[in-house]
């Protein structure tokens, strides 16, 4: 898991499972997924296996910000121990360039760090 996400032990223990979902979302307009991109900065997974991810997007304006988490949403009920999902959107602290991974630079042709 990125170091730059806060994550609990019980979803930690669902890392591989997760990662594999938020990398199998993308955000449209740039065509990158939503972990690589950095959009994601918390998941808690509670007992009742419910796992609330808190995210933003890349500006207020963005055209997925209705339909991505519900999309979200539907990907994380499909993993084994995630009974319901939750996203909870911020803006704060802001999204900047800087939190695009190594992997997602590469990808979108910018200079790796």
């Amino acid at each position: 898991m990125r170091e730059d996400i806060k994550i609990n032990d019980r979803a930690l223990a669902l890392e591989n499972q997760l990662i594999q979902t938020l990398e199998s979302i993308y955000d449209p307009e740039i065509e990158l997924d939503i972990y690589n991109l950095g959009l994601i900065y918390e998941i808690h997974l509670d007992e009742n296996g419910f796992c609330k991810v808190v995210m933003t997007f890349t500006d207020a304006g963005c055209t997925c910000s209705e339909t991505l988490p519900e999309e979200l949403i539907d990907a994380l009920k499909k993993i084994d121990g995630i009974e319901n999902a939750g996203i909870e959107v911020v803006w704060s602290p802001v999204w900047k360039m800087t939190r695009i991974s190594r992997v997602g630079r590469i990808t979108l042709g910018i200079s790796p760090k």
